[in-house]
């Protein structure tokens, strides 16, 4: 009895908005309020700083998701007019672009032609959205939902970070503040990989660099600014 394997491709759209926006909440939160303390700033600086940041970068986050994603929805649905008027226009031409996909992956010219014709008769345009042009119901763009869910993550990994800076002793915020980002970024990673079927220890480290690196050198920057100033 053969059993059915659950794939992950299916989480690409939202893993990829949600795991982008807690990863940049984490990150640019964090190494804003590692940046503004190094300069030498109080405490109410450092946190009304932490503010404005989650909130501009969480508007950002969702504006720059939804035009993103607005645009290559524009330009499926462009595709599949131009589509649709060739199927209307072109049938049989039509037809035979799709029997030559599909020998090219492997199917004879008999075959291929057969399958392309029955296809066809199902769900024409389906079929060459599918295979032509490579837009699926799972790869299929949707800006509303990578907006959402790309804000609300941001707000939540930069909520993170922002608590920490508020809790703990302004001598002890820099240390503190990048010890848990980075452990709140090897578990974003980790928990990314595992959802998205890939190496956990991968994941965790491969956000962990990048995170460490943007706070070192913004800490580096409000080192430099403080003394200057």
């Amino acid at each position: 009895m053969s059993q059915h394997k659950p794939h992950k491709s299916h989480r690409t759209g939202w893993l990829r908005a949600a795991v982008l926006g807690a990863n940049d909440g984490i990150v640019s939160t964090a190494s804003l309020i590692i940046g503004v303390a190094a300069a030498g700033s109080t405490q109410s600086h450092v946190l009304l700083a932490g503010v404005a940041g989650l909130v501009a970068g969480a508007m950002s986050m969702a504006a720059g998701e939804y035009v993103s994603v607005s645009s290559q929805a524009d330009t499926e649905k462009a595709d599949l007019e131009m589509e649709r008027l060739s199927l209307k226009h072109n049938a049989e031409f039509e037809t035979e672009e799709l029997a030559q996909i599909y020998q090219h992956r492997g199917l004879q010219p008999k075959l291929a032609r057969q399958v392309a014709e029955q296809l066809m008769e199902h769900d024409a345009l389906g079929a060459h959205a599918r295979d032509e042009i490579g837009i699926s119901e799972i790869v299929s763009a949707q800006p509303v939902q990578a907006a959402l869910y790309s804000s609300a993550t941001f707000t939540i990994g930069a909520a993170l970070p922002l608590l920490t800076a508020w809790l703990v002793p302004l001598a002890q915020l820099i240390p503190l503040v990048s010890i848990l980002s980075l452990l709140f970024l090897a578990l974003l990673g980790a928990i990314a990989a595992q959802a998205g079927g890939a190496p956990l220890l991968r994941g965790a480290l491969r956000v962990t660099f990048w995170g460490a690196l943007a706070m070192a050198l913004t800490a580096v920057v409000g080192r430099l600014f403080g003394v200057v100033s």
